[in-house]
């Protein structure tokens, strides 16, 4: 085992330790750590890692960016000040952490069966554990496991295939898929999953049975080791006749003829179309098979028109997949995340309520939250014991703490990923709050109301993190849908990724058409006008909504809510220049002189 700090890389296993606790990682963030691991203190470019792990096919290099975020997130990285991975910009990389050997945990072969790595999935492991079952039979299987990012599917695919593996003595093999090469090269993750197949325990078995009943889908590094029947030349290249999928179905049910065999393809939403039409037919074909396919994707990143949508659905339709529907922790649940984290049973009061709700139950986010916290020296040990349990030290409710930065990153790769256009509306609807209306995203960005509604309400369609939630009235007789991010830490990276000057513009705009809407009776939402126009740095307008606010209030007979709006007013007025906030300040004070009176 490669030992660095805290950690241990398992090469045998192909598993992360750390402090004895195995931590979930995917095989292609595996290999690139254990590249870097295995040459520490040395700048390892861009196009070494891409040869030494993507050997036949062209990877872009943003890729390797991917998996950088995956494993600092996973290793407490920060990359402005690595422990671990340093970033050579325009070069590659460098492990710059010490690396020594040690022997493996002495529970590791034990361990290697547990779930700790997840929490509250026990119907969704009993449910795969049954689909497992039915394969060991003889019953081949197809589910899909499907939810947001962050949700866990990957952590619950890891879990059950480490149990079958043990329990049901199954050969488990994976394929990633990965965006930019999946849809552009056929059959990308299934030859990646056929080269872990070979170079695995059985790899001798899965060279005979591929160079007999499939020798176009025998990897290329395989084929002068492998035995060739026929006595002919082992193909070279794609020969007429090419990769035809039968072929490797027949391959697969003779290797799986002595044990099960799992094929799991992680993120299939970028899959290849060969891809999809290869699991469509092992899932369609009648001859008994100990055959399990376990595929991950995120829904909300397919489009109308791909076609894993349509074939789910025929695969449903007719029996012969399944769909495991990961939904967002539980408080309870959350609360067990949260103390298996931090190795204590009793947490600080109010923790799991924050937590929760900056994370609506995502685990990924719920554990970048927690890092967030404990960083920021919100949560601590008392003077610094490692064996204390760990306290409140700060409050949590800090409006300057923003979202982690590798959090962050994650969401900003996710936005970047849409076209200019939905990001700037996403942008807009930032600017109001986790709840948003479609007139208002038109307002900021000056655009016809009925088309910035059929927008958004496209981008719900689309998006798993926003939701359509209801239909508003307003005053000038018209109508428009509201909407809601599913996270407010999208909503804050979107808030923050804008200039200063465009949020400021776009604030002012909003404000000004709350005005239009609500002419004669602005009191109503003076508050909220303040709100924008204080964002923007507006602070004559800002002063004068909340001094109009504050004469609502004195209507409704609310004196102290009238006076706290008015102290508001000052504290703004005193951002304006001499002449000016003098002005304001002597109508604000005269104003909450009569407020006071009144209470």
């Amino acid at each position: 085992m490669k030992q660095f700090e805290s950690f241990g890389l398992d090469i045998s296993n192909q598993c992360l330790w750390r402090n004895g606790e195995q931590i979930a990682l995917a095989p292609k963030p595996f290999a690139v750590l254990r590249y870097l691991v295995e040459n520490p203190g040395r700048l390892i470019t861009h196009d070494e890692l891409l040869d030494a792990l993507w050997p036949e096919i062209y990877v872009q290099p943003q890729v390797l960016r991917t998996y950088m975020l995956e494993l600092r997130k996973l290793l407490g990285d920060d990359p402005a000040k690595p422990r671990f991975i340093q970033t050579l910009p325009k070069r590659g990389y460098c492990f710059v952490a010490p690396v020594a050997e040690s022997p493996a945990p002495a529970s590791a072969s034990a361990q290697t069966t547990q779930s700790a790595s997840i929490v509250d999935r026990v119907d969704e492991m009993a449910f795969l554990h049954g689909q497992g079952e039915c394969a060991a039979r003889g019953q081949r299987s197809v589910v899909f496991v499907t939810g947001e990012a962050g949700i866990g599917k990957t952590a619950l695919i890891d879990a059950f295939s480490r149990q079958a593996a043990a329990e049901l003595g199954a050969m488990v093999v994976r394929g990633q898929c990965v965006q930019g090469v999946g849809r552009a090269e056929d059959y990308y993750p299934v030859k990646e999953a056929l080269i872990h197949l070979c170079a695995g325990e059985s790899g001798d078995a899965a060279r005979r049975t591929l160079a007999g009943l499939a020798p176009h889908w025998l990897p290329e590094q395989c084929r002068q080791q492998s035995p060739n029947p026929s006595g002919n030349p082992p193909p070279s290249g794609r020969l007429p006749g090419g990769r035809l999928p039968g072929d490797l179905c027949s391959a697969l049910e003779q290797l799986a003829a002595a044990k099960p065999l799992i094929l799991v393809f992680d993120d299939l939403h970028w899959a290849d179309d060969s891809t999809l039409n290869l699991i469509s037919a092992v899932a369609r074909r009648r001859a008994p098979a100990k055959l399990m396919v376990l595929a991950a994707y995120r829904p909300r990143d397919l489009d109308t028109k791909h076609p894993l949508k349509e074939l789910k659905q025929d695969l449903l339709t007719h029996r012969l997949c399944s769909e495991l529907a990961l939904a967002p922790l539980e408080r309870t649940a959350l609360s067990q995340l949260l103390s298996r984290e931090l190795g204590q049973e009793s947490l600080p009061s109010g923790l799991v309520e924050f937590v929760h709700g900056r994370s609506e139950g995502n685990p990924l986010f719920a554990i970048a939250i927690l890092e967030h916290l404990i960083a920021a020296r919100a949560l601590a040990r008392p003077a610094g014991d490692p064996a204390a349990p760990w306290e409140q030290s700060a409050p949590f409710l800090d409006p300057e703490a923003g979202v982690p930065a590798e959090l962050a990153q994650l969401i900003e790769l996710e936005i970047e990923r849409l076209a200019p256009e939905d990001q700037r509306l996403l942008e807009a609807a930032s600017l109001i709050d986790v709840a948003f209306p479609a007139w208002a995203v038109a307002a900021a960005l000056e655009r016809d109301p009925a088309e910035a509604e059929e927008a958004c309400d496209a981008l719900a369609r689309s998006l798993y993190f926003l939701h359509r939630a209801g239909q508003d009235d307003l005053p000038d007789g018209t109508s428009s849908a509201f909407y809601v991010f599913a996270h407010s830490l999208y909503r804050e990276v979107l808030y923050r990724r804008q200039s200063s000057s465009r949020r400021a513009a776009r604030h002012v705009r909003i404000a000004a058409r709350l005005a239009d809407l609500f002419e004669g009776r602005e009191g109503i939402v003076a508050r909220e006008m303040a709100m924008h126009y204080e964002a923007a740095g507006a602070w004559q307008p800002a002063a004068d909504a909340l001094r109009s606010a504050a004469r609502h209030a004195l209507s409704r007979r609310a004196p102290a809510e009238a006076a706290e709006l008015l102290d508001r007013a000052l504290a703004l007025a005193a951002n304006l220049g001499a002449p000016a906030r003098a002005a304001a300040e002597s109508k604000i004070q005269s104003e909450l002189i009569a407020a006071r009176a009144n209470a």
